[in-house]
């Protein structure tokens, strides 16, 4: 089991960056997919991005590709998100998520319903 607490949420211009973090309070991220999720008023959580246990490969949704990076430190604990270039359609509440999965696992996943363990959350929001 994992406690997950993210921050690093902001009110910024159009254009500007933030980073967020997710860190473990209890328990170790290692032996997890990590993934960042965002819910906007009245919609869907939907995918952002996730990164294997290993760290060796992410995948990011079509909308943040090349602007967001996904990154860990499994000594640290935490799991990062980059997020360069932000636009008001970014502006959301952004969660982490824990996957278990095997060691070994090469693939992340992008529903939802495969993370077993959630952060509560952290507001980001892009003025225009």
């Amino acid at each position: 089991q994992v406690q997950l607490v993210e921050s690093g949420g902001d009110l910024v211009q159009a254009g500007g960056s933030l980073r967020l973090s997710c860190a473990a309070s209890r328990g170790t991220i290692s032996s997890y997919t990590m993934g960042w999720f965002r819910q906007a008023p009245g919609k869907e959580r939907e995918f952002v991005a996730a990164i294997t246990r290993s760290g060796l490969k992410s995948e990011y949704v079509a909308s943040v590709n090349g602007r967001f990076t996904v990154s860990r430190d499994n000594a640290k604990n935490t799991v990062y998100l980059q997020m360069n270039s932000l636009t008001p359609e970014d502006t959301a509440v952004y969660f982490c998520g824990a996957d278990a999965v095997p060691w070994y696992t090469s693939y992340v996943h992008r529903l939802k319903g495969e993370y077993e363990y959630w952060g509560q959350g952290t507001q980001v929001t892009v003025s225009s």
